[in-house]
């Protein structure tokens, strides 16, 4: 038997109050956004929960892209069949035996939202297990810790049957806190970074910084792939593509050594800000971890900050390596991510940069050069990328390919 809809269980939402709608208004809209290509699919939400009519669609092509999708707690594939014990018993046999192996157990746990149907729930799971049980050889009964949990809801619109039940990505639904700024490096941490603030509704625009011929168009190749798996959790990304040659270029030329790693970081942070102010958005994100490197220490993460007053979100800040390398692995970033295609942030790499910078040094070193009219030509010059379904072909053009 074909599965004619999937139900989609709310996570976190269920907690919101008055606002509530707010919230699964936009996780139907992701929904439909990463289902766009599916043109016989219909949205319904309720307060309660939300419906996917698979129309013409196969539910097993469509499980794998919710299974990305934020605000989902987890969702099971349906039988919606009328209000008859016979179809009923019919479509629960089917079902259990799709997931039938021998010497496995099953229960049917019957609820019954319509208390006019004439059967009560313990006559339900009998007659539906009785049914079950009489048609599959090999097949008993465990009422505690069943293989097969066969669901029966009955509902005044018909009855509703699934035996599956997948995990949803759990968090809040892409867009229901705001846009911030991901400064994306080609590395393994910012991914990950954009992929936990996605997963607290916030919507991701990424920044890059290139710096040609110094960083090569292998280089970023790596980060358009990088984002292309972003956007699998959100539906599209923006992704901005700095040119930095210039300042970097400056900075290595007018600063002292010890202090370009922060003079550039300073750099990077102020024209992610203005590409934020740019597009409306009300944070940049990091993928800094406490400690990791040196500009990653809590003095230079004070004297790089002090060049804006823009909330930095640093949702790695307090995790290990091997912490963000599992993460990186569960959403595939980590095979990108370690591809031998250097960033800026590698490149004019001090022997011994400072880990505990002065601020007002950096500020004296920095005042010497004209670095505002270089930023403002810097995010003038920004090439943005749009990375969503309709580019998928270009973006999954290989690396061998670029050699």
């Amino acid at each position: 038997m074909k599965y004619n809809r999937i139900l989609v269980r709310y996570g976190e939402i269920s907690t919101k109050g008055r606002n509530r709608k707010k919230f699964t208004s936009k996780l139907r809209e992701n929904i439909i956004e990463a289902l766009k290509d599916f043109p016989t699919i219909s949205v319904s939400a309720s307060r309660d929960r939300l419906h996917i009519l698979l129309g013409d669609e196969n539910a097993e092509a469509v499980i794998p892209r919710l299974e990305k999708i934020f605000g989902i707690q987890s969702f099971s594939p349906v039988v919606k069949v009328e209000r008859n014990l016979e179809e009923i018993c019919e479509a629960g046999l089917s079902l259990v035996q799709k997931s039938f192996q021998e010497g496995k157990t099953f229960k049917v746990s019957a609820r019954r939202a319509d208390k006019h149907f004439p059967y009560d729930t313990n006559e339900l799971n009998y007659e539906v297990g009785s049914f079950i049980l009489k048609n599959v050889e090999g097949l008993t009964v465990d009422v505690k810790n069943p293989d097969i949990k066969l669901n029966v809801e009955v509902r005044k619109e018909g009855v509703y049957l699934s035996s599956e039940i997948y995990p949803g990505s759990t968090g809040m639904p892409v867009g229901t806190s705001g846009k911030a700024m991901l400064m994306l490096s080609g590395g393994i941490d910012s991914p990950v970074a954009g992929y936990l603030t996605m997963k607290r509704g916030v919507e991701v625009e990424a920044v890059h910084f290139h710096s040609p011929p110094f960083t090569s168009e292998r280089a970023k190749q790596k980060v358009i792939d990088l984002s292309k798996k972003l956007s699998a959790f959100s539906g599209k990304v923006n992704l901005h593509i700095v040119p930095f040659t210039k300042i970097q270029q400056t900075i290595h030329d007018q600063v002292p050594e010890n202090y370009t790693m922060t003079s550039t970081r300073r750099m990077m942070l102020l024209i992610a800000d203005a590409i934020r102010q740019k597009h409306e958005g009300l944070a940049l994100v990091t993928g800094e971890s406490l400690g990791q490197v040196a500009s990653q220490t809590l003095e230079s993460m004070l004297a790089i900050n002090d060049v804006t007053n823009t909330p930095v979100l640093r949702p790695l800040i307090a995790m290990d390596k091997l912490e963000i390398i599992d993460i990186a692995q569960k959403i595939d970033t980590h095979d990108i991510s370690i591809l031998p295609y250097e960033d800026c942030c590698t490149i004019f790499t001090p022997p011994a940069p400072k880990t505990r910078p002065k601020k007002e040094k950096v500020q004296y070193y920095e005042s010497f050069v004209d670095f505002e009219s270089l930023i403002k030509e810097a995010v003038e010059e920004t090439e943005i990328i749009t990375i969503d379904g309709a580019t998928s072909s270009q973006l999954d053009e290989s690396f061998d390919d670029l050699l």
